[in-house]
């Protein structure tokens, strides 16, 4: 299992991008503001990241497996839009 540098960086690009003030990193902002141990909130959602991200890769290789990467692709662009729809949705009725 040789590391691709190419991969490695798209993938840590693509991820830091989308994870620039989504709710996990505001949810780390609000434990930190009130944490007595700044660092006991690093590494807790360090942890969580790494784990989730860990569970993420596994289910991708699975999924990969049996399910061909286009359709992968158009089922996670689907839901992502109906993430998006139902936000505005939400707000609109808000």
């Amino acid at each position: 299992m040789a590391l691709s540098w190419q991969i490695f960086t798209s993938t840590f690009v693509m991820i830091f991008l989308a994870e620039l003030g989504d709710k996990t990193q505001l949810g780390t902002f609000a434990f930190a503001s009130e944490a007595r141990s700044p660092l006991s909130v690093f590494l807790g959602a360090s942890l969580a990241l790494v784990v989730t991200s860990f569970i993420a890769v596994v289910l991708g290789q699975v999924v990969g497996r049996l399910i061909p990467e286009k359709v992968v692709k158009l089922v996670a662009g689907l839901a992502f839009l109906g993430f998006g729809v139902w936000t505005v949705v939400e707000a609109v009725r808000r």
